[in-house]
């Protein structure tokens, strides 16, 4: 415990903050659907979900590895200030896309936030770009494809086994799958963005010698980790859930499962596999998909297009905000102060704002609807040529 000096105490802290952030943001990844189609209460669906998130946090530690050991070199003197910026980028962002109501990555603001803070604070030798192109670029542009075609094929097998049922009947059926899709979803996203967190506290262990390279995180940084973003999601990232269940489309049940049901098998898939990808493209790629293959073919491709922004922008503009911080933290112990000062005033003025506009559990399947219009060019499904309107979410 010699190795354990203050600095890396506050390192520990901020990283499982991190990961509280990440379990509010990421919540409407795992129980927006099924919020959305009444198959779960909102409360219960968040209750279940960091439930079953702090039970995937021990099912897999592949990812902790990608980064403690992959994307970031271990031998180019990585220091726990360094990792104290990368978090201090990640967490702003995290926040700052939360408060608009954006279901931005998680992972990728902390992969950002690493690597802008590692390129500034120890040099361009200690990021493993080829690491970061196979295990997260690719993964990032491939996984929401992948996922929303899935998606769409399920939904329209789901339409098609079904259409001679009674609806009633269909809806309730489908409303109870959900119910275990959801809850899959919650236990795969437990074994992806979990262990995250895990890799930062191992890197910050290895960095100051408390563990040797290449370790695997120990049993109480798993446990840890898995707390935090249980603790997180169960406080409910009610203005993400908004959007994704209810600002991409307007999702039936059938629609909810094939989602659920495509991003489980994408986010096991790539966890077993070590791949750091995001959840939320993931979940959000399963929702338009099933949004596609429904009956009405509908996406409201404004919201769409805010989101595949506020993706392509994440990593970047994390590392610029953790790379400054870098700067400063590296002065000395004024610059880590005024880092950490920064980041509270920063997250509790973001926290101040929201409360203007509250979005809880009761309210968070009522979407105001606003004037944009946009077409939704699918031949041949039934909705109508002509333009539809379409609901974008209040930040």
């Amino acid at each position: 415990m010699e190795h354990i000096t203050f600095l890396v105490a506050v390192v520990i802290v901020t990283a499982l903050a991190f990961d509280f952030t990440n379990g509010f943001h990421d919540t409407a990844n795992a129980m927006a659907t099924s919020i959305a189609t009444g198959a779960l209460r909102p409360k219960v669906a968040v209750g279940i979900s960091a439930v079953l998130n702090f039970a995937g946090a021990f099912l897999s530690v592949k990812v902790a590895s990608t980064i403690s050991g992959g994307i970031v070199n271990e031998k180019a003197g990585i220091h726990p200030s360094v990792i104290f910026a990368a978090l201090a980028g990640a967490i702003l962002w995290n926040l700052v896309t939360w408060l608009r109501g954006l279901p931005s990555s998680s992972s990728h603001a902390l992969y950002g936030g690493l690597i802008g803070a590692t390129v500034v604070g120890v040099g361009l030798d200690g990021v493993n770009f080829s690491t970061v192109v196979t295990k997260i670029l690719i993964p990032a542009v491939a996984s929401p494809i992948v996922a929303g075609l899935a998606a769409w094929g399920a939904t329209k097998v789901a339409y098609l086994i079904t259409r001679r049922g009674g609806e009633k009947t269909t809806t309730k059926g489908f409303k109870i799958g959900q119910m275990f899709s959801a809850s899959l979803v919650s236990l795969a996203h437990g074994t992806n963005d979990a262990q995250k967190t895990m890799g930062i506290i191992t890197l910050t262990l290895v960095s100051v010698g408390a563990l040797p390279k290449h370790a695997l995180p120990p049993t109480w940084v798993i446990a840890s980790a898995g707390l935090a973003i249980a603790l997180g999601t169960y406080m409910g990232g009610w203005r993400i859930i908004r959007s994704m269940g209810k600002g991409l489309t307007d999702v039936q049940a059938p629609q909810g499962f094939a989602a659920e049901a495509a991003t489980t098998a994408v986010i096991l898939t790539s966890s077993h596999m070590g791949y750091g990808l995001s959840t939320t493209q993931v979940v959000s790629g399963g929702i338009m998909g099933a949004g596609l293959g429904g009956p009405k073919a509908q996406v409201h491709w404004s919201m769409a297009r805010r989101m595949v922004y506020t993706w392509g922008l994440t990593l970047p503009a994390a590392a610029v905000v953790a790379g400054a911080a870098a700067f400063v933290a590296d002065q000395g112990t004024w610059g880590v102060v005024l880092v950490g000062a920064a980041l509270v005033a920063g997250s509790g003025t973001m926290w101040l704002l929201s409360r203007r506009q509250p979005v809880t559990a009761s309210n968070v399947n009522e979407v105001p609807e606003l004037t944009d219009v946009t077409p939704v060019p699918v031949p041949g499904s039934a909705a109508s040529p002509a333009t539809t309107p379409t609901t974008t979410v209040a930040a």
